[in-house]
């Protein structure tokens, strides 16, 4: 006879434990009464939602979880669950798992391997229990073995849980997205199931929290290795599967498996995702924008109709004295093709009152780039403006190359509350943008993409008058932040010397804006935040 398993691909806010509490029960209830499930498993740290960060050190909060999940606890009959959850014992805290079951709480197993690198911060707040080990239950005749998220990446956790007995390893993630992650996790999946024989059943969480995305995208394989495809990402599901003790083999009976995986469909649905939830874990139910019939806030707009809804999107044109007519009129064709509603505020008035007020100050100095940031601090000033008088969101519209070398006015058009493609590189908001128009209508026009980048903050301005053709600049880029390489390696890779060190001084000198910008989803594994935390004062080149 198969054991039934239900997985509970869903998000969890962070801190709203009595919400993810009754949540909890209820899904318990529907995994035994519609699912006919014996087993229900929820992903890392549900209770509490990923991560708590800082809220781990309030004794309140802590307390708050335990209450909550023994109330989870007394309501579980008739089918076993398996929880995540912070676990307090005494002066230490573990991030466990517990397995409830008749009423009560019958097992805790807790995390072996606590990750501290990228935006993990694990050992900050949590301890490996020197007396902990494996946790083995038994469900409708299978043994189930549980490991928690960073324990599968390490064979020894595995490897003893079997030992000890397990017939089939189930398995609570919270696990980030990033570019190209799914293939090494299916990797490792295939890999313990090998040398184990378990079946392993991988469940992940789902949503945005701030800077980072999760995915969901759930996976189970076989004894054999055999991976079986994954789950939709980016989607809150229910996935039902059968386990066969006796072949170690999955068989789905409730499975919404993805449909495009590439990279553009993958990033556009993270982004998406992480821009809805951004709003709605903190009270925006509308957003708004700067358009400049530029490439950057076109794919920001459509992003945002795609996470809100066109009715809930407010784009505004910001003209300048150097603002070409077909800006205007592009960034008119995006609204009318979207259905979202355009302002039009000229900054000529205010620009001309600042430049008068710093007339005699100025005087006997060149026009610089102060008078072009200057533009860009108005039009952030009244942007900031709308969205304290009417409400909502004000997104950025700076993308990752921007923001590496600076190429961002601070407390202008880095102005805002979450920045949706502050991880995105220039190049790959040309993909994104081409990719977005083959799926239903063509939303951003196709001059938009043609037309050479500019911030039009000057007569006949191109973003190429002050920074390398942006294939050449990405390129760098992604060696020497995503790829860590050092200055002689690039150079060695066959880019100029002396471009390379223009490019790199200024990323560094950049490093204090960075500090200042708005969170915004990571989709790279050297995000800028909380994955790449470079000291502003910093001497080493």
């Amino acid at each position: 006879m198969a054991l039934r398993i239900a997985l509970a691909q869903f998000d969890f806010p962070v801190g709203d434990v009595a919400g993810n509490a009754s949540m909890i029960e209820a899904m318990i209830a529907t995994a035994r009464d519609e699912f006919g499930a014996g087993l229900v498993v929820f992903p890392e740290l549900a209770l509490s939602g990923y991560s708590p960060e800082d809220l781990l050190l309030r004794p309140s909060f802590l307390a708050d979880c335990e209450h909550a999940l023994q109330r989870i606890a007394a309501s579980t009959t008739g089918i076993t669950a398996v929880v995540g959850w912070p676990e307090t014992a005494g002066p230490v805290v573990y991030n466990a798992a517990s397995v409830l079951r008749d009423g009560r709480i019958e097992h805790t197993y807790r995390k072996r391997e606590l990750p501290n690198y990228a935006v993990f911060d694990e050992r900050r707040y949590f301890s490996v229990d020197p007396d902990g080990g494996d946790c083995v239950f038994e469900v409708d005749g299978v043994q189930v073995g549980l490991v928690i998220c960073e324990d599968l990446w390490f064979a020894e956790p595995a490897a003893s849980t079997v030992a000890a007995g397990a017939e089939l390893l189930v398995v609570p993630n919270a696990s980030p997205f990033e570019h190209d992650k799914h293939a090494a996790r299916d990797a490792v999946l295939a890999e313990r199931a090998k040398a184990t024989g378990a079946g392993i059943a991988y469940v992940n969480v789902v949503g945005g929290q701030d800077h980072v995305l999760f995915d969901g995208a759930s996976i189970v394989a076989d004894g054999d290795g055999y991976v079986h495809p994954a789950a939709a990402a980016f989607s809150e599901e229910w996935l039902v599967v059968d386990f066969d003790a006796g072949t170690r083999r999955f068989a789905a009976m409730q499975w919404t498996e993805d449909g495009d995986e590439s990279r553009e469909a993958l990033a556009w649905r993270g982004i998406v995702r992480g821009t809805r939830d951004y709003c709605r874990k903190n009270g925006f139910e509308k957003v708004w924008l700067g358009l400049s019939g530029g490439i950057d806030s076109a794919l920001v707009l459509a992003i945002a109709v795609d996470a809100l809804g066109a009715e809930n999107v407010t784009a505004v044109r910001l003209p300048s004295r150097y603002t070409a007519d077909m800006s205007n009129d592009l960034a008119a064709e995006q609204c009318e093709r979207q259905g979202v509603r355009l302002l039009t505020l000229p900054i000529a008035k205010p620009f001309e009152g600042f430049l008068d007020t710093l007339a005699e100050t100025f005087e006997g100095r060149a026009v610089d780039t102060t008078e072009e940031n200057l533009q860009s601090r108005i039009r952030g000033a009244m942007l900031m403006a709308l969205s304290n008088k009417f409400g909502g969101l004000l997104l950025t519209t700076g993308n990752k190359s921007e923001y590496a070398v600076g190429y961002a006015t601070i407390y202008g058009d880095m102005a805002g509350g979450y920045a949706p493609i502050k991880d995105v590189y220039k190049t790959d908001v040309f993909r994104l943008a081409r990719w977005r128009n083959t799926v239903g209508d063509a939303v951003i026009p196709q001059m938009v993409i043609d037309r050479p980048p500019s911030a039009e903050l000057r007569e006949n301005q191109t973003d190429q008058d002050s920074l390398p053709p942006y294939d050449v600049l990405d390129a760098i880029l992604q060696r020497y932040v995503d790829g860590e390489q050092s200055r002689e390696e690039i150079v060695a890779a066959g880019f100029d010397a002396g471009l390379v060190d223009r490019v790199l001084k200024l990323v560094r000198t950049s490093e204090w804006k960075r500090h200042q910008a708005a969170p915004g989803p990571k989709l790279t594994r050297r995000a800028f935040g909380r994955e790449r935390r470079y000291p502003i004062s910093n001497r080493y080149r």
